[in-house]
């Protein structure tokens, strides 16, 4: 462990897990409290003798804030928000690649109160930019929300690269399942994704999250279009890397990293306020059987029409993970734009791999240690990623929203 403080976590049969980023822990759903035997390397701080109502609560000093953690709330948000309680929506644009679980983030970001959807913009990765537009335009239109723009991004990756990495074997050929839903009526803006992206962030300074579900090359665009751009934008919520797991691609990167790392070492280091969600979170939030049938079951609207798509999406699953069931990467990194307290993070430096067999590893420096040579990591700004979730409540949730109508 190298001296490095841990906390563990119980995974979901019990068994401990930890986290080698600081001093965290992800509450579980439990029917009895759970006792500090369970919870394997403890921390060297005093903790409450039992969990209850599933959060075992880690009193932390002042002076532990050295580990870069993020406060753990007093109170988490368990799913059951109160939709009338919402005053101030938060402004988000979603940068997606429409796909079956981006088609359940932007539901479930229309279904959210908290939020107001400024703009969809669009980028290859589940299928190709052009088609990303397409879907994009579809799912607004199934939702009834045609006012909100969608402004269609790059074709090609910072670098230029036609050759791009398609995930068609788990979306289907046409991203939805191979569902083959008629053209939409609407259109894409004249305007480039990356220039909506900067005249959002001029309009409304500091107030714009953006969520950025797959490959960063818009936001890398963006950057290079206003270099003032990471200081005007509120936060970016990024679905990518895989910190201290394997990647989904390769054992060495997570496919949104992987589809431009160009892009993604630019927007990590640019100075923004970054948080970024890794598939060492989203590989704990699982959409079950029984949920799918709730979802099947439902008069609503939203969880219809998710219900015909998400076959081919747990075939994939089957296939891949030999699981019943399916990762919500997408809407759980949503679900950080409307409730930032369903996880714990860290902070640091993250950096990407470029090429070689580990192209698109994201890698962490924790900042804890002053190196004596001047590097590439040398005066680069930190970021937040997360590191623990309340998986149960991120499902809640996501639920909550979709077996809802407007």
């Amino acid at each position: 462990m190298g001296g490095s403080i841990w906390a563990g976590r119980l995974g979901p049969r019990g068994s401990p897990t930890a986290f080698p980023f600081g001093i965290y822990y992800c509450p579980e759903r439990s029917a009895a409290p759970l006792s500090l035997s369970q919870v394997e390397p403890a921390a060297s701080l005093p903790v409450s003798e039992t969990c209850t109502h599933l959060h075992l609560r880690l009193h932390l000093a002042r002076s532990a804030c050295t580990t870069g953690a993020a406060p753990i709330p007093k109170n988490p948000i368990q799913g059951s928000m109160s939709m009338a309680a919402v005053t101030k929506k938060k402004k988000v644009i979603i940068d997606t690649d429409p796909g079956i679980d981006d088609a359940m983030a932007i539901f479930v970001a229309l279904r959210s109160p908290e939020l107001e959807v400024v703009g969809l913009t669009t980028i290859f990765g589940n299928v190709y930019t052009a088609l990303a537009t397409r879907n994009a335009l579809h799912l607004l239109e199934t939702a009834g929300r045609t006012d909100i723009p969608v402004a269609e991004g790059s074709h090609v990756t910072i670098k230029k690269a036609t050759k791009l990495r398609i995930a068609s074997f788990v979306h289907g050929s046409d991203g939805l399942g191979n569902q083959n839903f008629p053209p939409p009526a609407g259109k894409a803006l004249d305007q480039s994704a990356a220039a909506f992206l900067v005249e959002q962030a001029n309009l409304y300074p500091g107030q714009v999250t953006v969520v950025a579900l797959g490959p960063l090359t818009n936001l890398a665009l963006a950057v290079e279009l206003d270099p003032s751009f990471p200081k005007k934008i509120g936060q970016i919520i990024i679905l990518g890397g895989a910190y201290s797991v394997n990647g989904n691609v390769n054992p060495a990167a997570e496919a949104n990293i992987f589809g431009d790392p160009d892009a993604a070492d630019i927007v990590f280091t640019c100075g923004a306020d970054i948080l970024a969600i890794g598939i060492n979170i989203t590989h704990q939030v699982l959409l079950s059987d029984v949920d799918r049938k709730k979802l099947e079951q439902s008069d609503s609207k939203y969880a219809r029409y998710l219900s015909n798509i998400l076959g081919y999406y747990y075939d994939y699953h089957m296939d891949a993970y030999s699981i019943t069931g399916v990762y919500l990467h997408d809407p759980t990194t949503l679900l950080a734009a409307v409730d930032p307290s369903l996880m714990t993070y860290t902070e640091g430096v993250v950096r990407v791999q470029t090429d070689g067999i580990t192209k698109g590893l994201t890698v962490f420096d924790n900042t804890k240690k002053t190196y004596g040579e001047i590097t590439a990591w040398c005066g680069k700004p930190t970021v937040k990623v997360a590191v623990t979730v309340d998986a149960p409540a991120v499902v809640e949730l996501i639920m909550q929203r979709l077996l809802t109508d407007d």
